[in-house]
Formats: C-alpha cells, sequence, structure tokens
C-alpha cells in the first residue's frame, strides 16, 4: 500500500494528493496520517510546493466530507445504519461510529465540525450527522475546511521535518490529536466567555 501511495504522489503530484485524501475518506487502508506526511517528505525532496500540498490534501478531505455530508442528508439515519450494519465493516465503519459522531455533533454543535478534524475515529464520520441533523452545507464547508487545512498543515509539516522518517507520524499521532483537540477547545470556551461578556458590556450601556 505504501508503494501504491508513492507511485500515486509521484506520477500524478497535486491531482494524486486530492484523489488520495478523497479516497481516504472511504478507505481505511489508505491513512491521511501516512499520505500527507509522505507529500511533505516530497516537499522536503524539492519536488512539490508546501501551500500547493496543503491545498491539494485539504480539497481532497473536504470534497470526501461532502460526500458523507449528503449521504447523512439525503439517506436518512434508519437505511444509513441497515446499510452500516450490513456492510459498514469494507469501509470502517460502524453504527458505534455513527452513534459516537451524533452525540458529538449534539453536544457540541457545528463548531465540532472544526475540532473534529483533529480527532481519530471521529474527523471522517462527523459528517454524517451534519448532514442528518441538516446542518446548512456553506458553515459545513467552511467549517471542514478551516479545521482541514489546519491538520493537514500540520501533517505535512510533520513530514517535512522528519524527512525520511515521516512514517514515525503516525506512530504519535493519536496523543497529539487529543492534545490538539483540548487546546483548541480551551481556546474555543475562552472566546465565547469573551463575547459573552463584551455583549454583558454593551446591555448595561
Amino acid at each position: 500500500m505504501l508503494d501504491w501511495i508513492t507511485n500515486v504522489i509521484s506520477r500524478m503530484g497535486y491531482l494524486g494528493i486530492t484523489l488520495l485524501m478523497v479516497l481516504e475518506n472511504f478507505f481505511p487502508p489508505v491513512p491521511e496520517e501516512i499520505v500527507m506526511p509522505l507529500a511533505g517528505f516530497t516537499v522536503q525532496r524539492g519536488e512539490l510546493n508546501f501551500l500547493f500540498v496543503v491545498l491539494a490534501g485539504t480539497t481532497g478531505t473536504v470534497l470526501g466530507a461532502i460526500i458523507w455530508y449528503h449521504v447523512g442528508k439525503l439517506v436518512g439515519e434508519k437505511r444509513l445504519r441497515k446499510w452500516v450494519d450490513k456492510h459498514g465493516k469494507w469501509i470502517g465503519l460502524s453504527g458505534e461510529d455513527i452513534d459516537k459522531s451524533k452525540r458529538w455533533f449534539a453536544k457540541y454543535g457545528g463548531i465540532v465540525v472544526f475540532f473534529g478534524r483533529f480527532i481519530p475515529g471521529i474527523r471522517t464520520y462527523i459528517s454524517i450527522p451534519a448532514g442528518l441533523e441538516g446542518m446548512a452545507l456553506l458553515p459545513f464547508v467552511l467549517y471542514s475546511s478551516a479545521g482541514t487545512f489546519l491538520w493537514i498543515g500540520i501533517l505535512t509539516y510533520a513530514g517535512y521535518v522528519l524527512g525520511q522518517n515521516y512514517q514515525l507520524v503516525e506512530k504519535f499521532l493519536s496523543p497529539a490529536s487529543t492534545v490538539f483537540f483540548v487546546l483548541g477547545f480551551v481556546c474555543f470556551g475562552i472566546w465565547v466567555m469573551y463575547r459573552r461578556h463584551k455583549q454583558k458590556q454593551k446591555a448595561k450601556r
């Protein structure tokens, strides 16, 4: 699989990265934790441009997310769950994944679409409850694009820095994902409190 991913990036460049990241949404053996660090290593060798690599990876990921969003919106939970119970194992999706994504979405709302990009097991399938709950497409795309751009940038830069050892990214990814999420959520909480404080000050005037 690694050799195939390497060949796709070598032969197709940015388009190959985009296609691989679309595929990553539906075929777990093609992990973004390998694709993007490998692309970062390619940047280090001077074969590709860092910004274009990140944009290509972001585009592919968001395209895949939009497909899952429409699956959730058009198919509906009952039919989707029935299909997942029967065929979901082939794409690494289970009813438990849907339940977990729904709980996160119900608890944190649209902002989890942004922060969900940093969390294994959530990042791909959070698009489904967004569609099921009828989240507007434009905010969904904006939140997804912002979170994805940041995460893809981190993965690509890690591959760029590690060079030939880019595969180490996958080894340390899980704890790093948790740290990024916690930091992001704390920042979001501070922002909310700041907004409320400003609104109270305006109300007093």
